[in-house]
Order: structure tokens, then C-alpha cells, then sequence
């Protein structure tokens, strides 16, 4: 398969995480309150009062807090990254094409918000732990998660909405900087692997991972013959689960750019399909998002016939996202069910 063009990630100005990984060591009290530190910390670099209320929103991959002070107009969110996974120039890039959505096409991203040296991306540095965070600042976007018992209309709104972003990314030019993951095979389920590593996940024997290893390599085929074509592969959110939709009346607001990057278009699909793999009326909504995006966006039969290697290979990318962080609220409630399931999911796909 073809390597994307402009796909380099340097790791040069990544901040280091601790070598002896101090934070991985802390107990989950700990780390809540070291991230906590880290947070009331970063406040000074936006001029923002110490005492300024922090709530927390989400704690996943990074932890996200809602700010209100006295000197903004408005709640802002402040998110402290994890280490270790994107340098400067990936943040820089995921902002930029954020404020480009929202100027050139019309989608309301979230903004980041300059610090008092006019940078958006900010590093907090925390000696004891060896470790330097990469902090940012959004101004708060409204709205709650779609009601998973009429999801119908929002996926719906969400195909148009990606078919947009796609149209979007096909034509902007990209700055010089520009940086972010790549999520093709390898970058999935192959020797990259983003998010883990499938085969740690608890609760596989072997028969499992026989199953899920005759599926990657399954997956793999039929990837490299779809092909890396520019209709199908480019700049994608990579990440539009439900917890990353904020319904506020007709509107459904796309947050969490994060794991934007180069992959396939139908990736996203894959990935408005998180977690819930497994309901009956998954059909449905993969037609709903389909009427939705060829509004706008064109899919062939070629393309629609590999719907469900997309998923597949999203389920397994969460597997390995589970197996590597089994302290995670999501990974928790997900339990050793998941794991049966994607076997389960996997048989049906082959």
C-alpha cells in the first residue's frame, strides 16, 4: 500500500515523558491530583486568576476541565494532555485546521484561545515527575451527548457533517507544520498501533486471538486492495464517537479533534460506531449516515462494500485502546464482554 504524502511525525519536540514513567506509577487518587495541579498551574499562562473554578468534564486520553473566572466572558475548557503522544506541531496543526473548519466551512469546532504570549499550545512543567504536559485552551462549546435511544437523526446530520469536513480537508492547504497521525493499517492494528495493542486485551484465549488474528490479516487484504486513493484517504476527525457529539437543538457540534490525522474516510463511520458495535439497529444507522453524507460527499459500491471492514478494523483498534488503558471509566464499564463481543463480531465479519 502506498504511504500518504506529507505524513512525517517528528518526535523532536514531544515532551518527554518521565523515564521511570512517575505518573504511571501513582495511584488513581494521585494522578486525578497531579492532573488537577498541572491544570490550576497552566491558568497563568491565559492571565487567568489561580482561584479560578476548575470542574472536570471527561479524564480519558487527556483530561478536559470546564474554567469559569471573573475575566471570561464565557466558560472556556482547558484540556492537559497526555505525554508522549503529540509534539507541538501535531497540536498546532489539530488547531489550525479546527479555526479553518469554522472560517472556510462554516462548521462551529471549538477555538482555541491564545495564552498572554499569544501561543495556543502551552507547556507546564512538572520537575518531580520529570515530565512536561502540553496544555490548551477552547472556548466552551455547548450542548449534551445524543440520546442513544434516537440516534437515527443525529447520525444522519452526522453524515452530512463529515461529508463536509472531507470536502473541507480535500482542499485546504495544509500549513508547513503541518503533523498528524496516520491511521491506515498499521497505524490501527499493525506495528504502529496508536491506541495498543489488540492481542494484551483481557479475557482472549487462544482461540480468540487465532479468530482476531485470521481477521487482521483479513482486514489487511482487502485494505491494500481498496487502496489509498485521495476520494477515499485523507485528512479525517478519526474519533466521532457519540462522547465527541454535542447536540444544542438542531445543531450537532463536532469536538475533540485530537486524533485527527490521515485515514480513510470511512474510518469515520467506523468510528461514530464505537462501543456500540453490537445493537440491533446498526444497519439503520450506517443508512442514515450514508443519506446524510451523499448529500454532499460521494460514495461508490466499491466503498460501501467495505463498510464493514471499517468497523471491524475500529472495534479491534478499541481493543487494543481497552487493553492499554484498563483504568479508563469507558474500559471499566466495557468489561471482558468486549472482548468476547469482538470475537463474536469478528467471526460474523469473515
Amino acid at each position: 500500500m502506498k504511504q500518504p504524502s506529507n505524513v512525517t511525525r517528528s518526535r523532536g519536540d514531544l515532551p518527554a515523558p518521565a523515564a521511570d514513567r512517575a505518573f504511571d506509577q501513582l495511584d488513581a487518587a494521585a494522578q486525578r491530583a497531579h492532573l488537577d495541579d498541572v491544570a490550576r498551574r497552566a491558568l497563568a499562562r491565559w492571565n487567568l486568576p489561580a482561584d479560578s473554578a476548575l470542574r472536570l468534564l471527561s479524564l480519558s486520553e487527556n483530561a478536559t476541565y470546564r474554567v469559569d473566572a471573573p475575566t471570561l466572558e464565557a466558560p472556556a475548557a482547558l484540556r492537559v494532555h497526555r505525554t508522549g503522544y503529540h509534539s507541538r506541531a501535531g497540536i498546532e496543526t489539530e488547531l489550525a485546521w479546527m479555526a479553518a473548519l469554522r472560517a472556510e466551512a462554516g462548521i462551529d469546532t471549538p477555538q482555541a484561545i491564545a495564552g498572554a504570549d499569544g501561543g495556543f499550545v502551552q507547556c507546564v512543567d512538572t520537575p518531580a515527575l520529570a515530565e512536561s504536559r502540553f496544555v490548551d485552551l477552547f472556548h466552551f462549546i455547548p450542548g449534551a451527548e445524543p440520546d442513544e435511544n434516537a440516534l437515527a437523526g443525529p447520525f444522519e446530520q452526522l453524515g452530512r457533517l463529515t461529508a463536509r469536513l472531507h470536502a473541507h480537508a480535500a482542499h485546504w492547504q495544509r500549513p508547513d507544520f503541518f503533523e498528524r497521525l496516520v491511521w491506515d493499517f498499521d497505524g490501527c492494528l499493525g506495528t504502529r498501533s496508536h491506541l495498543g495493542h489488540w492481542q494484551q486485551a483481557p479475557g482472549l484465549d487462544a482461540a480468540d486471538r487465532a479468530v482476531l488474528e485470521a481477521t487482521a490479516a483479513c482486514i489487511r487484504e482487502r485494505l491494500a486492495g481498496y487502496g489509498t486513493a485521495p476520494q477515499r484517504f485523507g485528512l479525517i476527525h478519526a474519533d466521532l464517537r457519540l462522547a465527541n457529539l454535542l447536540v444544542d437543538g438542531d445543531t450537532t457540534h463536532i469536538i475533540d479533534f485530537d486524533d485527527c490525522g490521515l485515514g480513510w474516510h470511512l474510518y469515520d463511520l467506523a468510528t461514530a460506531l464505537s462501543f456500540i458495535e453490537t445493537r440491533d439497529d446498526i444497519d439503520a444507522l450506517v443508512a442514515a449516515w450514508l443519506r446524510g453524507y451523499r448529500e454532499i460527499g460521494t460514495l461508490d459500491a466499491t466503498d460501501e462494500a467495505e463498510i464493514p471492514t471499517f468497523i471491524m478494523m475500529r472495534r479491534m483498534t478499541l481493543l487494543g485502546w481497552v487493553a492499554t488503558h484498563p483504568s479508563a471509566d469507558m474500559a471499566i464499564e466495557q468489561g471482558e464482554s468486549f472482548a468476547r463481543d469482538t470475537v463474536m463480531l469478528a467471526e460474523r465479519y469473515r
